[in-house]
């Protein structure tokens, strides 16, 4: 059951919703339903969300807000995101906790990836 007042569910836009479907699906295995030409959907990826057809991005250089996945193998990960056509913006590197690199996908909007060794 969906906590009270905590983040349920993420938006973000697409250029190319089929090839962000195809992005993610090859990097991460996400699973998705569409729900029109404009919108689609995944879940059970630790926060539920969906991607809408826009020609907006998603980055850290416009303000947006950084969506970060977990990974217990981070060099294993990031050869996945190259294999699945995203852009690495920023490679590994360490922070206090971690380490981290981020990716644009092919619509455009930037995540990352981090590991806690």
């Amino acid at each position: 059951m969906p906590h009270h007042e905590k983040l349920n569910y993420v938006e973000f836009p697409a250029k190319d919703l089929n090839a962000t479907k195809q992005f993610f699906k090859h990097a991460f295995g996400w699973n998705f339903v569409d729900y029109g030409p404009e919108y689609t959907a995944f879940s059970e990826q630790g926060l539920d969300g969906g991607f809408y057809q826009a020609e907006l991005s998603s980055t850290t250089a416009n303000g947006s807000a950084l969506l970060v996945l977990l990974s217990n193998n981070l060099e294993t990960s990031l050869e996945k995101v190259k294999l699945a056509g995203g852009e690495i913006c920023q490679e590994i590197f360490s922070f206090p906790g971690g380490r981290r690199f981020h990716f644009i996908e092919p619509s455009g909007n930037e995540m990352a990836v981090w590991s806690k060794s």
